[in-house]
């Protein structure tokens, strides 16, 4: 079933909800204001400005031990809103070409497409799969459609690509999109030779995550031990089962008070046991960990 503020959501018209082809049924504006705490400091020393970097809660923290980077020799990074802010909402573009094939392969109204979209990648992970798994879609079709987006808000970040390449050891991509859609956002950021390799969605046969094996067949394919690991994420359902594993898992979140197009629970998280690390600024966290190491 679709969640309450998806269902609220849907029941909003489609003419008043679009502005240049941007669903506004899912803009939250997301306040994280709130200071965090410099990663390094004690739990009792809070950092005067959103953190470059930070770790989770003090009152997380006072409760358990955070895994830190000492050991880490394999860099994992999601791709859409994590390499790139948030409020670039590049990733609303696909949202809404997902939207628009449903509504076609269905043959249902853009309201009830935008209804299934939501279910589907709440229950499945992807909308993709669900659709598979519901409906028995061929996936190329759909994905190459999706994919179908302008990238020219993605510009050159080399503040980025320095940290990245500061970081010791190997660099991975770990995304539910494909490899196409990640090497155009990689090109655009000029980061790309920074990393290994990308591991999509094909690689995972088509299992996105957060399902187990998702991880299990990413791990075995490059040879990666999680016990010396860290990985980056937007959304913090993904890092449980990475966790679970003994991956160092690090929650990147919107910057600062901005209008960012998500649902709520891909929001939440920040506090959950399962993620060692919170920040909104993925290159002064980065900076941070090589300058420790």
């Amino acid at each position: 079933m679709a969640t309450p503020a998806s269902a609220a959501a849907a029941r909003v018209p489609m003419s008043a909800a679009c502005t240049n082809g941007i669903d506004l049924r899912k803009t939250r504006r997301i306040d994280y204001s709130t200071p965090l705490i410099a990663a390094g400091d004690s739990a009792r020393t809070e950092a005067s400005s959103p953190g470059s970097v930070a770790t989770t809660s003090r009152r997380d923290m006072n409760k358990r031990a955070v895994r830190g980077f000492d050991e880490v020799e394999t860099w994992v990074f999601d791709l859409d809103n994590t390499l790139y802010p948030h409020h670039i909402n590049l990733w609303e573009q696909v949202d809404v070409r997902i939207r628009d094939y449903i509504a076609g392969f269905l043959k249902v109204s853009h309201d009830e497409a935008f209804r299934l979209q939501k279910d589907y990648y709440l229950r499945y992970g992807t909308s993709l799969r669900g659709l598979m798994e519901e409906h028995g879609l061929d996936p190329d079709e759909f994905l190459e459609i999706v994919h179908e987006i302008d990238y020219s808000p993605l510009t050159p970040n080399p503040a980025l690509g320095a940290a990245i390449a500061g970081l010791p050891g190997r660099k991975l991509i770990l995304t539910n999109g494909t490899r196409q859609h990640a090497q155009t956002v990689m090109r655009r950021l000029e980061i790309e030779e920074r990393f290994e390799d990308v591991f999509d969605i094909a690689a995972a046969d088509l299992e996105p995550k957060p399902r187990p094996q998702v991880y299990h067949r990413f791990l075995a394919r490059h040879r990666v031990d999680p016990g010396k690991a860290a990985i980056f994420e937007d959304l913090a359902r993904n890092l449980e089962v990475p966790h679970a594993l003994g991956m160092t898992t690090v929650l990147v979140v919107p910057s600062g008070t901005r209008e960012v197009f998500r649902e709520e629970w891909e929001l939440a998280g920040r506090d959950a046991p399962h993620v060692d690390h919170v920040t909104d600024d993925l290159a002064g966290f980065l900076r941070g960990i090589a300058a420790r190491n």
